[in-house]
């Protein structure tokens, strides 16, 4: 248990450090524009903001809502403003542990719910295999819409610098053999390899597999599937309307439409599976979409996803609190209702 705790500590650091190093590129890099950065703040319609906000709140209700329906036919159930409180914590707890909110809400669940952790962790698992499965939605919706998009983005960061990178290695013999020699060498060590990969396969990541495939599964075993589906689809609807209302915040950005916000909300959840809350990652590859795919300015492009970012940060850190304080004091009345009706 230590030696677990003490791998979460290092990889908190480490992904903190990545976030606050992140930061600092980016400030460093829009530290010419910082006049028209902090106009784009100052004159930022802060209505569009709070409904992003809004928005955001009925994500979080709406999965707490789902909730049960994944618990159910496990024959548990969470009281509704309890499940939106464990929500609530548990995003909040993702800021200090990446993945702890998980654990968080299903203690919490166990403790003024009396489900079991156990059961509780599986229906969690099971969200996430379903969110996957929304996210790679997303992923072809962008690819259908954002295609020529994409495509420039994936020639500007990754097939140009890769042709220049080969261009440079023949002119250097040198640098070839030893690209040739490493390339054989990973083709030897797999060839050398290949059935403890294979026994992979069949082991842990095989057990995965097949978990994901279960989780899914039991979907068509829910007294109301179809709800569920509804419900998994509004999350992720809440998801991008959150940040596309965003765009009307800010001048340089409010002509952007739904395609381009689709673009953003795919590789805006890179950056906050990245680092904790998407601390640093998630508003700087936001903003180099904005800046170098849509071509806003440089203000704006800045300004947006800090924006969207900080104000969920405040509304879960706002919010985590307040359900920390309510749910201690909420749950005694139940108990004391309980007792009384008993």
């Amino acid at each position: 248990m230590a030696g677990k705790n003490a791998r979460s500590i290092i990889q908190f650091v480490v992904l903190l450090g990545i976030g606050i190093l992140l930061i600092w590129l980016s400030v460093k890099q829009v530290a010419p524009q910082k006049d028209n950065i902090y106009e784009a703040f100052k004159n930022a319609n802060y209505f569009w903001i709070f409904a992003g906000m809004a928005i955001s709140f009925m994500s979080h209700f709406l999965r707490a809502y789902r909730w049960n329906h994944l618990l159910k036919p496990l024959g548990y159930k969470v009281n509704l403003a309890n499940a939106t409180c464990y929500v609530l914590v548990g995003y909040f707890a993702n800021y200090g542990i990446p993945r702890m909110g998980e654990v968080t809400r299903c203690t919490l669940a166990a403790r003024y719910d009396k489900v079991p952790f156990e059961a509780g962790f599986g229906t969690v698992i099971t969200e996430r295999i379903v969110d996957f499965f929304l996210f790679l939605l997303i992923f072809v919706l962008t690819l259908a819409f954002q295609f020529s998009e994409l495509i420039g983005l994936a020639n500007e960061l990754i097939f140009d610098k890769v042709g220049a990178l080969v261009a440079g290695l023949g002119k250097s013999p040198v640098k070839m053999l030893l690209l040739v020699g490493g390339a054989f060498a990973l083709i030897a060590v797999f060839f050398l390899l290949r059935k403890k990969f294979s026994a992979l396969l069949k082991g842990k990541l095989g057990g995965i597999l097949k978990g994901m495939a279960e989780g899914i599964g039991s979907i068509r075993k829910m007294e109301k599937p179809l709800q569920f589906i509804l419900l998994s689809l509004l999350i992720w609807a809440c998801y991008f309307y959150s940040l596309y209302v965003c765009f009307f915040a800010l001048d340089g950005t409010s002509h952007l439409g739904q395609k381009e916000c689709l673009t953003l909300l795919l590789f805006g959840t890179f950056g906050v599976i990245f680092s904790p809350g998407g601390l640093g990652a998630y508003p700087a590859i936001v903003g180099g979409i904005l800046l170098y795919t849509f071509h806003i300015d440089t203000a704006s492009s800045f300004a947006l996803p800090w924006l969207s970012w900080t104000s969920q940060f405040v509304l879960i850190v706002v919010l985590g609190i307040i359900s920390l304080i309510f749910l201690p004091v909420y749950n005694r009345n139940r108990h004391v209702v309980s007792q009384t009706a008993s």
